[in-house]
């Protein structure tokens, strides 16, 4: 009977959690994910409560569907296309955050190879373009006209004070 009665507290503050979760404004779901969110909160709460026995997962890890293929995630430089829900990102990581995952998890879950990017290739590239522009990236004392380490001397020290020691020898 005890059980019976944290099973419904459990199934009340799962209810009440998913609720207030939707009423934030900040959420942005979609109908279908709402099933979902409220299983794993009702297995979390029960969980918390101590009322859940071992119990299998609903979902064992080979059972995941990716919403597209590989080659079709990775179709487009200005996207990646998510194997969860289907939709298009410049970047994954709030993404998969926002599904409970890291990056290597979501590998793992999708059979992905651990090169996978989590980041669209455009946007990769703007990014590194302005990092380059406002001159992340160079050493201390580097000018922005600079080429970098062809640019300085092959002696590694300062080529003036060579160069004026090598000139009262010649003559």
């Amino acid at each position: 009977m005890a059980d019976t009665t944290t099973d419904l507290n459990a199934v009340e503050l799962a209810t009440e959690l998913t609720i207030a979760w939707l009423g934030n404004p900040n959420t942005r779901t979609s109908a279908e994910e709402v099933p979902a969110f409220l299983g794993r909160m009702h297995e979390t709460v029960s969980k918390l409560l101590g009322s859940a026995e071992e119990q299998p997962a609903s979902e064992p890890q080979g059972e995941y569907t990716p919403a597209v293929s590989v080659r079709k995630s990775l179709a487009s430089k200005d996207h990646i296309i998510s194997m969860i829900d289907g939709k298009p990102y410049k970047t994954l990581r709030r993404h998969l955050a926002t599904h409970g995952l890291s990056p290597a998890e979501y590998r793992e879950r999708y059979g992905l190879k651990a090169d996978y990017p989590m980041v669209a290739a455009n946007y990769s590239e703007s990014r590194r373009a302005m990092a380059k522009q406002i001159g992340l990236g160079r050493k201390p004392g580097q000018k922005k006209g600079d080429g970098g380490a062809d640019a300085k001397p092959a002696s590694g020290g300062r080529g003036r004070k060579k160069a004026a020691a090598a000139e009262p020898a010649q003559g």
